[in-house]
C-alpha cells in the first residue's frame, strides 16, 4: 500500500480506526451536513441498481447500513441484502437498525464472496475511502453476475461558481468546524481531503470502464455536488 493512496489520504488501518471513533455521531453528522438530503440520494442509487423482489445484493462500505436498508426495500423478504464494511463500530449500529440484513466485516479490496454471487453491488459515500479504487471496483464487478450493475454514489467537486465557492467554504471551513463540535476534528478534516482527491465524474466513469464494466453512465444531482455512477457487468 502506498503512502498516498489515490482515493484517500490515510492508510486503510487509520481510516478504519477513524470510522470506529465517529460511529456514534456519524448519522447525525450526515444529516446536518446534507440537510437530510442524503436519504434521497441513497434512494436514487438504489433505484439505479435496478434490483427487484428475490434478488441478492451487496452494499460495500455500508457504514451504518442506510443504503443497504434502501436496497432491502427493493428486494423484499424473498431477496437478501449483504452489507460489508471494515469498521466494526459502524457495523454494530447497522445491525441495531436492521437485524434482518446480514452485515459482514471485511475489506472492499478482497471481498469474501464468490464470483457472480449478486444481482448488483453498490457503494454509497465509501469509494473515496478505498486505498486502491481500481481494485475495489474490480472486486465489485467480480461478485456481480453478468447483466447486473455496479453503482457508486459519491460526493464530487462542482467546478462552476457560485456553487463551487460555497462547496469550498462548506467543506474546507464548516465541515471541520462541525467535526470539532462533534469531538473529532481529524475525521472531519479527512472528509474534505478525501473528496478533493477523488476522481471527478469523467475520471470515475473511466475507472468503472477500466474495471471491465460496460454501459457506464452517471447522473449529477444537488447542483453537481453528488454523482451517481453505474456500469453493467458484460453478458457472457
Amino acid at each position: 500500500m502506498s503512502d498516498a493512496p489515490a482515493s484517500g489520504t490515510l492508510p486503510e488501518t487509520q481510516v478504519e480506526a477513524m470510522f470506529d471513533r465517529i460511529a456514534r455521531v456519524y448519522d447525525r453528522m450526515n444529516a446536518v451536513m446534507t440537510a437530510g438530503m442524503d436519504r434521497r440520494w441513497r434512494a436514487r442509487a438504489a433505484d439505479i441498481a435496478n434490483v427487484g423482489p428475490g434478488d441478492r445484493v451487496l452494499d460495500v462500505a455500508t457504514g451504518t447500513g442506510d443504503l443497504a436498508i434502501e436496497l432491502r426495500g427493493r428486494v423484499g423478504d424473498a431477496g437478501e441484502v449483504v452489507g460489508l464494511d471494515f469498521s466494526e463500530g459502524m457495523l454494530e449500529l447497522a445491525r441495531e437498525k436492521a437485524a434482518e440484513i446480514r452485515f459482514d466485516q471485511g475489506s472492499a479490496l478482497e471481498l469474501p464472496y464468490v464470483d457472480d454471487e449478486f444481482a448488483a453491488a453498490t457503494v454509497g459515500f465509501g469509494a473515496r475511502n478505498f486505498s486502491d479504487l481500481g481494485r475495489g471496483l474490480a472486486e465489485m464487478r467480480r461478485v456481480v453476475r453478468p447483466g447486473g450493475r455496479v453503482v457508486v454514489l459519491e460526493i464530487t467537486t462542482p467546478q462552476k461558481p457560485p456553487l463551487s465557492w460555497f462547496f469550498r467554504f462548506w467543506f474546507d471551513t464548516a465541515v471541520p468546524a462541525l467535526g470539532r463540535f462533534a469531538g473529532d476534528s481529524d475525521a472531519y478534516t479527512y472528509l474534505p481531503s478525501s473528496v478533493r482527491r477523488f476522481p471527478g465524474p469523467n475520471e470515475l466513469g473511466a475507472e468503472l470502464a477500466a474495471a471491465g464494466l460496460t454501459d457506464v453512465r452517471w447522473v449529477l444531482t444537488a447542483g453537481g455536488i453528488i454523482a451517481i455512477h453505474s456500469g453493467s457487468v458484460p453478458e457472457a
